[in-house]
């Protein structure tokens, strides 16, 4: 199998996403160099940091984490377009394994029920032909081994892209509406919600104030990446 795959590398060989220069053997997604130039929010107090602090006075949040910053330029948003737009969902399986292996060792997230992630409209979903944080979501359920609910919410109002919106542009976008498919299987549980990218929080928001429904569940939030 080696020989095959080796054989197979000299004439398609793969690319790091960032930089685009060649992997080598042990390498995917990005290369070493372009690994190590990643902005990360080294985050260690999981109960008090810039991504719960944006929650205060909204909704209760119980944990938070996110491995990398997203800034306007540089390797997480290249890594993220990549992911969202070019159909590259193994970015999903890269970053979910990392953030899984981090979490499984340091136990943050061992009081967890099920991950839930932020569902996107049937419309985009046609569109884009999958959910960017599924691929994700199953590799976080694989390493925390909690389950992990792909369809439980709906998102029932559709909303334009918020990609190129301002910040104050995502933050008045309060229309976005969320269901959940059945409230009862969610009681005295700790709801773990996923997506990729938290800027205002408007979105999160919106989906925790849907899961409290149910008054007796707790969540925490785990995204790839923070907006700086």
């Amino acid at each position: 199998m080696k020989i095959i795959n080796d054989f197979f590398r000299i004439f398609y060989p793969e690319l790091c996403v960032n930089c685009e220069n060649q992997l080598i053997n042990n390498e995917t997604i990005l290369c070493t160099f372009c690994r190590h130039d990643l902005p990360f929010t080294n985050i260690t107090d999981y109960q008090n940091n810039k991504i719960t602090q944006v929650f205060y006075g909204r909704t209760q949040v119980e944990k938070a984490f996110s491995l990398l910053f997203f800034r306007k330029e540089g390797i997480t948003k290249k890594i993220i377009h990549e992911l969202k737009y070019k159909g590259n969902e193994e970015i999903g399986v890269f970053l979910g394994n990392w953030i899984g292996e981090i979490l499984k060792e340091n136990k943050e997230f061992d009081t967890i029920d099920y991950i839930i992630p932020v569902p996107l409209h049937n419309k985009k979903l046609r569109k884009r032909g999958y959910n960017q944080v599924i691929k994700f979501g199953e590799q976080l359920s694989y390493h925390l081994q909690k389950s992990f609910l792909a369809s439980e919410l709906v998102r029932v109002s559709s909303t334009k892209t918020q990609t190129y919106k301002s910040r104050f542009e995502r933050f008045k976008n309060t229309n976005t509406k969320f269901q959940l498919k059945n409230t009862s299987i969610l009681k005295n549980k700790h709801i773990l919600l996923i997506d990729d990218v938290i800027t205002t929080g408007a979105t999160l928001e919106a989906c925790i104030r849907e899961i409290k429904k149910e008054n007796t569940v707790k969540v925490s939030i785990l995204t790839m990446a923070y907006t700086e």
